[in-house]
């Protein structure tokens, strides 16, 4: 595991969802990127019974590049790394926490691999709606960002153009600190966070 940097990417005016990832697609294919397979990232998040105070959110956070572990991210910003069948618990626990089914948010799409990097392309949706797209790219030989951000800047401008110029909030914090998948999992939170709150049909 490298570092990971994760951007949104804006729709082109005029174009739809499926439209601005194809797009991304060919910038791949242009510069020699590989289709890997497919990838997934969701969230379901779970609240805490009306009856337990402070009312605490866990969002619990499945990624394909790591499939038998389960990431559960408090509110707080505390995460925890569990097995897989975490939600099994989260299941016994109705009385305690209450999943909310109509915010399950996931990214989806296709892998890519060229050099030392690997990109996906996220397309971005809660329950069935379609709420935008997620690039990430990960420089896989390095594990401090600081050290290779300009390399994934340079690599993010060639495919997204110049709205790439910072990391995220984030990671921004992070920079000289050794990355690892809690990271990664933080980093779509903050991005699942912007989609939730952005109305439907606002990109």
């Amino acid at each position: 595991m490298g570092v990971v940097s994760i951007h949104q990417f804006p729709i082109p005016e005029g174009k739809s969802g499926q439209q601005a990832i194809e797009i991304l697609q060919k910038r791949l294919e242009t510069i020699g990127a590989a289709k890997t397979g497919t990838f997934c990232v969701e969230c379901e998040t779970y609240y805490a019974a009306p009856h337990i105070n402070p009312n605490r959110a866990v969002n619990i956070i499945h990624d394909s590049e790591h499939p038998v572990t389960c990431f559960a991210l408090l509110d707080t910003g505390t995460c925890l790394m569990a097995d897989s069948q975490f939600d099994m618990i989260m299941a016994k626990m109705a009385g305690i926490y209450i999943p909310k089914k109509a915010i399950k948010i996931e990214s989806k799409g296709h892998r890519y691999e060229v050099q030392d990097f690997v990109i996906k392309i996220g397309s971005v949706c809660i329950g069935p709606s379609f709420r935008g797209i997620l690039v990430e790219v990960e420089y896989t030989p390095c594990v401090i960002p600081l050290s290779c951000w300009d390399l994934i800047r340079e690599l993010l401008q060639g495919i997204m153009g110049n709205c790439v110029q910072c990391p995220s909030q984030y990671l921004q914090g992070k920079m000289n600190e050794i990355y690892t998948p809690v990271d990664t999992v933080q980093q779509y939170m903050e991005h699942f966070n912007v989609f939730r709150r952005a109305p439907a049909g606002v990109r």
